[in-house]
């Protein structure tokens, strides 16, 4: 079998009848990046080749040759230094939103969660993939025949982390299967399978290539290799050292076996003036049709996306037993935990206890901002390969943002008002109308809020949930030193003072000092205490509730819009 150096396929619709696959054309593709100590370094390195519509194709290659690296910039997930890439003569990145549709991906990752049975996995995919104009008979049939495509049918009801390796591939690559994607990309789909289920698995992307599609995959395996029409064969450097079948590649090189062709390729200087010769430049873009014939797929709606993440959301926590029983116990036990800790009566205007006074109000602040901070940090990171392919083929992040507050909002609420009813009962906190608890309560679930959007923030940061762990006691600690309730405001050096200002745990420290009237149980009755105490609670005296629950809200958008900025940039794959 020969390299295809055809010219490019005539301008056709990519949706149309009858097609089989894409015509994809590599045209002197470069990446080149920077390391960590600023050099620049080169994972493409002037890569040319064709692949031709339903051909089942194999990148191999040494470790470091960058298999991946080429993969994801073929599928127009990672951007080129220099050259294009183009499907059906049309520039993949120049024109992503034409092809999210059309296109499926799947890494190495598992790409679903674990928690949901697979059918309802799959129904929740479609609907965030197909236009929201869909009918739920429709999303079932469409769920049904990715299921039958991989031969999972009978496994619809099986939760997906109860599933085998294999299966769980294989339902990944349902997931794709939904939109009946044109062209395919696979990272290591036969990695970790039994030579059994990964000759099932090449199977199943044999007739997927026969019946509708071009399939390209990275693979470590030999035998991975025997089913393929072409193999892309690169080297260290990110070069491409020979494309045709094995049988080609080692009469080529006049080697008599794959290991020994693996150590040539690890060469690439002994073998680039061959790998020029082969892998011939494909033809000019001038050839190319225009990128405005591409026929673009709808996908559903903002506000779909926004209630079929929700109700995803919702779910995934409901069956995850362990999850939810920490989400609400955790907050018991701490309530519990303060009604052991403080006397009850500290508010009692004719004898206060005013160390109390101010530890029971931070403590229930810092309640509130520990709470909402710990329910955001792994909401993010531990579902990115999942969000990066959802964000590829169209989902929002402004809907999967609201959909996580949407959830999460109404848990904070509820412990809010649970932790205040509990304190109240015991006495612990004084009596006051009901008016002032709502107040209270209003300002507590807003500080809650803005430390879920900061939680928010830095799992979209951060890259694994260790990482996110460790981010905990580094955002704790600011909040407990500079609210005003271990040292005074007044007291702290210039720049601690400054810095409280952007702490939401103060201002809702002294807005709960405001609503319980400490300034003037403090300084009335004769009460002997001084200045420095009555200086805790800031401008407890002066500002307005409503300033306080402003203040704290802007921290939550704040907080939610540097999140959306991040979900928004592209991110490569671990």
């Amino acid at each position: 079998m020969t390299i295809d150096t055809s010219s490019p396929a005539p301008a056709v619709e990519l949706a149309a009848p009858g097609r089989t696959g894409v015509r994809i054309v590599v045209d002197h593709l470069t990446r080149r990046v920077r390391s960590s100590r600023g050099e620049e370094v080169t994972l493409l390195d002037d890569v040319s080749f064709t692949v031709s519509p339903g051909e089942l194709v194999a990148i191999v290659g040494p470790s470091g040759a960058g298999k991946t690296t080429l993969l994801e910039t073929i599928a127009g997930l990672v951007a080129a230094t220099q050259g294009a890439v183009r499907f059906d003569g049309v520039d993949v990145h120049g024109n992503a939103e034409a092809f999210r549709s059309v296109l499926g991906y799947v890494p190495q990752d598992d790409i679903i969660h674990a928690d949901l049975p697979l059918g309802r996995t799959l129904r929740y995919a479609a609907r965030l993939r197909l236009p929201s104009s869909t009918t739920a008979a429709d999303v079932d049939a469409a769920a049904a025949d990715a299921l039958a495509a991989v031969g999972l049918i009978h496994q619809a009801d099986v939760r997906v982390g109860a599933l085998s390796g294999g299966q769980r591939k294989r339902a990944s690559i349902a997931v794709e299967l939904l939109t009946d994607p044109h062209v395919f990309f696979l990272d290591e789909p036969t990695s970790g399978l039994d030579p059994l289920t990964s000759a099932e698995l090449l199977i199943r992307l044999r007739q997927l290539a026969d019946r509708s599609a071009t399939v390209v995959f990275t693979t470590h395996s030999v035998d991975d290799l025997a089913i393929c029409d072409r193999i892309v064969f690169t080297t260290r450097g990110g070069r491409v050292g020979f494309i045709g079948t094995v049988e080609e590649a080692l009469g080529w090189f006049e080697v008599g076996s794959i290991p020994a062709l693996y150590a040539l390729l690890a060469d690439p200087d002994r073998i680039v003036d061959a790998a020029r010769e082969r892998t011939a430049a494909p033809p000019s873009a001038s050839a190319d049709r225009p990128s405005g014939d591409v026929a673009v797929r709808p996908v559903a709606g903002p506000l779909t996306q926004w209630a079929v993440l929700t109700r995803r959301t919702l779910e995934i926590l409901v069956r995850n037993r362990l999850t939810l029983v920490i989400l609400l116990g955790s907050p018991a036990l701490v309530v519990a935990m303060f009604a052991v800790l403080f006397r009850p009566g500290a508010f009692d205007a004719d004898d206060p206890t005013p160390s109390s006074m101010v530890m029971i109000g931070f403590w229930v602040v810092f309640a509130a901002f520990f709470f909402g901070l710990t329910y955001g940090l792994l909401q993010i990171v531990t579902e990115q390969s999942i969000l990066r392919r959802e964000r590829f083929v169209g989902l929002r992040p402004g809907a999967y943002l609201a959909s996580k507050v949407t959830i999460l909002g109404p848990f904070l609420l509820v412990v809010v008002a649970a932790m205040l009813a509990v304190l109240r009962l015991f006495d612990r906190l004084p009596a006051r109308p009901l008016g002032t608890y709502a107040s209270i309560g209003t300002g507590l679930v807003l500080c809650a809020i803005a430390a879920l959007a900061l939680g928010l923030l830095t799992s979209a940061i951060v890259s694994t949930a260790a990482q996110a762990t460790l981010a905990l006691p580094i955002l704790c600690f600011p909040a407990v030193l500079f609210s005003g309730a271990i040292l005074p405001v007044h007291l702290m050096a210039s720049a601690g003072a400054g810095l409280s200002l952007a702490i939401p745990s103060r201002w809702a420290f002294e807005a709960i000092g405001h609503d319980l009237g400490a300034r003037r149980i403090l300084s009335g009755g004769g009460s002997p205490l001084g200045r420095p105490l009555l200086d805790s609670y800031g401008d407890a005296g002066t500002l307005s509730t409503g300033t306080y629950w402003l203040v704290l809200s802007l921290f939550a958008i704040t907080f939610l819009g540097a999140t959306w900025i991040v979900l928004r940039r592209p991110r490569p794959s671990r």
